[in-house]
């Protein structure tokens, strides 16, 4: 009979596992398909706190961990008044990306620390079921770095987690609607040639975004305008991909959030091309 009772127990703790990640899932849909930027901003931390709660009795799950990691840098990254609550923000989802890797590919406990050499030859083992999590662990790390930019040691890290994304793209570059190909046009970009930058292969990058994403994934646009266009001063290619941006419908499955802030940032860049392009 005890056994029994174990078992039984058992089954509920998987049942009402079960519910949370569903419903930690349902969270992050309902949040990132909202066409309200002010809902959310007011709305989404009453999420955030619930998911704290939610993980406080499944510390351990890789699917919950990386749904608050998500909304977390979800609402940093758009919502953050300053740069000690984006730091804040981006402090948080990252830790929360880092344990739910960890549970999942458990090389990646140490993917910060090892030597690089290391790290790179560890990479090969990811396989195509870790990209969803090995993509927020990605995605989290590279906005914790955008976060504390002033620091050089962050910064250091960046070479870890383009290594990281190329290999997702590897595996499967069509996540998150060319997600993996946006990052890898953004890192490229980041400087000009002489510095080491590779503004073409960036613009390659971005492209296949695009059309991976059969142009839905308005932010893929504002970052090869932003990213790829001012930096080698077409004004043109510029200002038509942002026209483009703001024309398009933002409501799209899984982003149309961040489709809607996309198109915020394309105003200010428009707003702004002529101090750039002078």
């Amino acid at each position: 009979m005890a056994s029994c009772c174990g078992l039984a127990l058992a089954g509920c703790t998987n049942v009402v596992t079960g519910m949370t990640e569903t419903l930690a899932s349902d969270l992050t849909a309902a949040m990132l398909d909202n066409d309200d930027l002010e809902v959310v901003r007011n709305g989404a931390p009453a999420y955030l706190i619930m998911l704290d709660a939610l993980l406080r009795s499944n510390a351990n799950s890789p699917a919950l961990l990386q749904a608050a990691a998500n909304l977390n840098a979800a609402y940093g990254a758009a919502f953050a008044d300053d740069p000690e609550q984006a730091r804040t923000f981006a402090n948080k989802a990252l830790r929360l990306a880092s344990r739910a890797a960890c549970a999942e590919v458990p090389w990646t406990c140490t993917a910060r620390t090892v030597p690089f050499a290391e790290f790179e030859e560890r990479l090969p083992t990811l396989r195509e079921e870790h990209v969803p999590v090995a993509y927020t662990f990605a995605t989290t790390w590279a906005g914790w770095i955008q976060a504390h930019s002033e620091d050089w040691n962050a910064v250091a890290e960046l070479g870890r987690v383009k290594a990281l994304m190329a290999r997702i793209a590897e595996l499967d570059g069509s996540w998150e609607n060319g997600g993996p190909y946006m990052y890898l046009g953004v890192f490229e970009t980041l400087a000009p040639p002489a510095l080491g930058g590779r503004p073409e292969v960036g613009r390659g990058h971005f492209e296949r975004a695009i059309e991976v994403s059969e142009g839905r994934h308005l932010m893929a646009r504002v970052m090869f305008a932003s990213q790829y266009a001012r930096l080698v001063f077409d004004r043109e290619l510029h200002d038509r991909t942002l026209r483009e941006v703001l024309a398009a419908n933002p409501r799209v499955e899984g982003l149309t959030l961040s489709n809607r802030v996309a198109q915020e940032q394309a105003r200010e860049l428009l707003d702004s091309a002529d101090e750039h392009f002078f």
